[in-house]
């Protein structure tokens, strides 16, 4: 009379089986990996290459205007200084208040138009005052970094 054959349950797996069901295999999705934790820098650093798209487009709308506002500002401040008489004399401070209150207005005017509230699900597009106080959030540095960079950088070097 022949043994009866273990159970199946009862026998030791191959080297080669796949693992039980719900075991995950080394190396897969699905193997709990430890998560490193990132410091301080390398989280800004990541917010910085990775900005949100709505924040973006603040910024950037902001940059565009003070740049070319910036530019038109230096041609006249250059001018000034190397003596030119320009009708109304000298008009910087008038100059650079007509430029921060135009970087204002229209960083959070193009922000409003370019930045649309999340509205879930749907097609339409709805606009809130919030794109509007983002783009003047956004605006306010802009502007005082581009008049730094026209007055200590620039304005040097064409003088």
């Amino acid at each position: 009379m022949m043994p009866d054959a273990p159970p199946p349950s009862a026998a030791p797996p191959l080297p080669d089986a796949p693992p039980a069901l719900g075991e995950p295999r080394a190396g897969s999705p699905l193997a709990p990996v430890p998560i490193r934790r990132r410091s301080e820098v390398e989280v800004r650093w990541h917010q910085f290459r990775n900005p949100p798209r709505p924040i973006l487009r603040a910024v950037m709308s902001s940059l565009v205007v003070a740049t070319a506002l910036g530019f038109a500002y230096l041609a006249y401040d250059v001018r000034l200084s190397l003596g030119a008489a320009l009708p109304g004399g000298d008009l910087r401070t008038l100059a650079v208040t007509l430029f921060i209150v135009a970087v204002l207005i229209s960083g959070s005017l193009i922000t409003y138009l370019v930045v649309p509230q999340p509205t879930g699900s749907g097609n339409a597009r709805r606009r809130s005052r919030w794109s509007a106080a983002l783009g003047l959030f956004a605006a306010v540095p802009i502007a005082y970094l581009v008049l730094v960079v026209e007055g200590q950088i620039l304005r040097p070097l064409l003088t």
